[in-house]
Formats: C-alpha cells, structure tokens, sequence
C-alpha cells in the first residue's frame, strides 16, 4: 500500500514539473515586436533604422561650408614712437647723444572686424563704420591666411554697409537667403573676428526679435549711426564681429551683424541680408555706383518715452547736416527734429525717417514738417542722388 502511494506522489510531481518546463520554455523572438529599432545616425539605410540629425551636425556643417567665405578686415596705421635707443649712431663728440630724442615710425596692424565673400572675383560685404576713416589703408585676410590690399571701398550712404573689392580670383561666395520671412526663435549662427583678436569664432543662438531700431558704431573708430529694422540675436556678437555673416541652420546668410548692446547681455543686432541683396543689384546695374535717394542729416531717433521725458515731439532729432546736401539746401538745421514728411508721422514703430528715404525717388519732392524752438516750421526739399563711393 505504501509503495502504491510513494507511486502516485512521484507522478503527480513529475506532471506538475513538466508543465511548469513548457509554461518557462519561451525565446527572445517571441518579443521582437516590443523591442524597439535601434536609432543610427546613418544616412542611406533602407532597413528601417530611425535616422537622427542632431543639432551639433546641423552647426558643424553649415560652419564649415560657410567659414572659408568669411574674412578679418584689419587697419594698418603708423605710430610714431617717442626717445628710443639707438647705439649705432652715436655721435663720438657728444657722450650725451644716446639720450637724445629720435622720432621712428612703426607700422601697427589691428584686426577690427570682420567680412564675407559675395562674388568669387573679390566683393566683400562688411560694415561703413569699419571702413569709415579714409586716411589710412585696410586689408583683408582670408580663413587660410592669405592678405589682400583693397583696391576699393564703396560706402553705401543709407545703410551702414559697404563693398570692399579686392583683387581676388576663384574666391568661395556666401549663399545668401532671405531674411523677410524669418522667425523669432529660428536659429541664428555667428562667425566672425571676435574682441579683433580671435579670428573665425563661432557663437549660435536664435533670433530674439525683428523689427528693431538702435544706434550702432564701433568701439575701434568711434563711428556711430541710426539704423532701423534690424535683427535682434542672443548669439554672441562682440567687438570685431561687426561685418560678418549671421547664419540661419542652412548655412545661408540672413543678416550682416553689427552691433552689441552695452547695456545687457546676448543682445545682438545684425542688418537683415535682403537689404545687400537689393544693394549689390543696384551696385551692378549702376556700374559699381550706390544711386541712393539723399537727404543729408545724421540723426538721432526721439522716441515716445524720450518725448515725454523732455517735452519735445517724436521724431528724428539732426546731429548733422551735410554739406551742400539737399538738407542744407531746404534750410533743415542742426537740432530741428523732423517730425512728419508729406504728412507721415516719424516714429520708430513706422521705421524712421531712413525707411521713408529710402522709399523715395530720387528727384522726388518732399514736404517736411520741422519742429524748430517750439515752433512748427514747413520746408520745401527735393529728394538727392549720392553714389556713396
């Protein structure tokens, strides 16, 4: 009886282990449908694995299609050196003669800003106020250290852009896209001559805002100038970066940076591209002329806060008027502000008197309404004609 029952244990035992086998008896291809495929960067694969473009390649790529067109403008000066020692030319008869003052010219060449490259026989677009001063000379080098003397700088007079030409040949041109149909948040890339010391730095953020208006120069030759609809951008843009090319994730040029914001930090403002599109049209089918619309003042932008602070209306309050300049002409004078021209109100929301100016025909005549002393007073002008070279 005993061994019956011993029997019928051991089968129930050995039933119960085989099930429990075939229940754990699984393989890893009964799970290939959860797994999940496995993620390349790879391009060109046709077994269904996920292709990623992450954003470092998006930079690097179009950093390096861009960067051989971009170039550093540099100054070359004379500096007059004060006593210096000279043994060599000691006169025997007086002992004292090495103590003697001697004036020694040295040559000084500073990095001050930065271009890019748009025709492959050497136009390179930059900024006006970094080749503003026409006393002294300028040159280019380009990415693999090459120097060129400029044989020409145009200056464009609405705008503070310029053409240099070089004598270059088989030079690498910029893309350029099209900045009217940019985005806040898009991204932006910066290359340029960082501080005039750090050539090809590349600094990467978004565009901020658009629209913008401020006054720019250059801490390198004291220039400054109102320039209305611009580009706002957290990219790094310093010293020496002005001239070089903001870039959109394409490796395209959508503006010419040009200024920094003293008072804050990553805001940085470059001209959009459209605006050297239309000026090297009209450079070309002028014959290497800028026949801009003209009225001649340097001014300063009163915006509604600046108004109410000091009681005077919004307009463009004139710092300068040019000389023999159809300003001058009409009678506008320094600290009139120009408040309305051909009823048009002046105000930064509208674009500034540049964007009405430059609207204008050339022979055009204008009506302005000036306030002069508290005063509103009516001139009568003709809208100029500068080749701006």
């Amino acid at each position: 009886m005993k061994r019956i029952l011993i029997l019928i244990v051991l089968f129930v035992i050995l039933i119960s282990v085989g099930t429990l086998t075939n229940q754990l008896n699984f393989s890893i291809g009964d799970f290939k449908g959860l797994i999940a495929p496995k993620a390349t960067q790879n391009s060109g694969r046709s077994d269904g694995e996920v292709r990623i473009i992450t954003e470092e390649s998006v930079i690097t790529k179009a950093v390096e299609e861009v960067s051989p067109s971009v170039v550093t403008v540099s100054v070359v000066r004379s500096r007059q050196l004060g006593r210096i020692f000279d043994g060599d030319t000691i006169d025997p008869f007086d002992p004292f003669d090495i103590f003697r003052q001697r004036s020694s010219n040295q040559r000084v060449v500073q990095d001050i800003a930065t271009g890019f490259i748009v025709s492959s026989d050497g136009l390179i677009i930059t900024n006006k106020h970094v080749v503003s001063d026409s006393s002294v000379k300028y040159r280019v080098i380009t990415k693999d250290d090459k120097e060129y003397n400029i044989e020409k700088i145009y200056r464009d007079p609405s705008n503070d852009i310029s053409i240099i030409k070089i004598n270059g040949k088989g030079l690498k041109p910029v893309e350029m896209g099209d900045s009217s149909n940019l985005k806040v948040g898009q991204m932006s890339i910066a290359i340029g001559t960082a501080l005039g010391e750090f050539r090809n730095t590349v600094t990467v953020g978004v565009i901020s805002g658009l629209g913008r208006g401020i006054t720019a120069g250059s801490p390198f030759e004291g220039y400054v100038e109102r320039l209305d609809n611009v580009i706002q951008t957290d990219a790094a843009i310093n010293p020496g970066n002005s001239g070089g090319p903001l870039l959109n994730s394409s490796g395209q040029v959508i503006g010419v940076n040009v200024a920094v914001s003293s008072e804050g930090q990553n805001i940085g403002f470059a001209l959009p591209i459209n605006i050297v599109k239309d000026l090297l049209k009209n450079f070309n089918e002028s014959g290497g002329r800028f026949e801009r619309p003209y009225l001649g003042v340097r001014y300063r932008m009163i915006t509604k806060d600046m108004a109410i602070m000091y009681e005077v209306p919004e307009g463009a309050y004139v710092q300068e008027v040019v000389e023999n300049s159809p300003a001058e002409e009409a009678g506008v004078r320094v600290e009139d502000v120009i408040i309305n021209i051909d009823g048009l109100k002046i105000t930064d929301e509208n674009g500034g008197l540049a964007k009405i100016i430059s609207e204008k025909k050339i022979g055009d005549k204008m009506s302005l309404d000036i306030w002069r002393e508290g005063e509103t007073v009516k001139l009568d002008v003709t809208v100029g004609e500068t080749s701006g070279e």
